[in-house]
């Protein structure tokens, strides 16, 4: 019970930072995104040249519904712009949409955390949704059915999906981190931005990256609860 409500107590700090840091993002892209760009560049416009310049000619830019849903989509070959970035000519959309093309250049140029990023997209997807039931049924199945090891062994796999789950959060700051220093660099270097301008696209990226601080967060607090579980279950055995 002590170790549950210390659990709590340290969740709550984090779930209100990640809160804030939702608010914070959304807040620092509706600012600049009211700040018009000296070059009169869109997000779209600003996606096809970074690409063109660098010799990418093989990756589509798109527009998505919903707005700060960019991303990069490398099995189909996509720059993904919200409605809100596409065409957008702001310091903030041009920031975001140069922030995906700086995930295409780390695939282009073989950006180590980025291709370990890569390889456990699948585990984590799976890992963030399966971990936690597979933990608790595993939990029950060693409370109601202790002759059989089957409940120890699913609360095992449930930790170790986890595990893999919080890792992915991991490797994904450095490479958010990364993406940001290309698109401030690129920015400048094709004078889409003048670097007067570079300081109000880093606020939005920051605010940006801060959400992925508060979701890593949260991954390591739960992947020490679960550690704590294991090492119980261990002690006991």
């Amino acid at each position: 019970m002590f170790d549950y409500l210390l659990f709590l107590l340290l969740l709550i700090p984090c779930l209100a930072f990640s809160a804030w840091a939702s608010a914070r993002v959304s807040s620092t892209y509706s600012k600049y995104d009211r700040v018009q760009t000296r070059s009169c560049m869109t997000g779209y416009d600003t996606a096809t040249r970074l690409m063109r310049n660098r010799g990418v000619t093989d990756i589509a830019v798109n527009r998505v519904e919903g707005k700060l849903t960019d991303h990069y989509h490398p099995a189909r070959k996509q720059v993904n712009l919200s409605m809100s970035t596409y065409g957008s000519a702001s310091v903030a959309a041009v920031a975001v949409a140069a922030h995906e093309v700086g995930h295409v250049m780390q695939s282009r140029t073989g950006y180590v955390p980025y291709k370990i990023r890569n390889v456990l997209v699948p585990i984590a997807n799976i890992g963030s949704r399966l971990a936690l039931p597979i933990v608790i049924v595993g939990l029950l199945l060693d409370i109601f059915w202790e002759a059989v090891p089957y409940g120890e062994w699913a609360v095992y796999v449930g930790i170790a999906f986890y595990g893999l789950s919080t890792l992915f959060m991991l490797v994904t700051l450095p490479v958010e981190f990364n993406a940001s220093r290309r698109a401030k660099k690129m920015l400048v270097e094709e004078g889409i931005l003048t670097q007067e301008e570079v300081p109000a696209a880093g606020k939005v990226l920051s605010a940006a990256a801060l959400t992925y601080v508060a979701s890593l967060l949260i991954s390591l607090l739960y992947f020490l609860r679960f550690a704590l579980i294991f090492v119980s279950l261990v002690r006991r055995d």
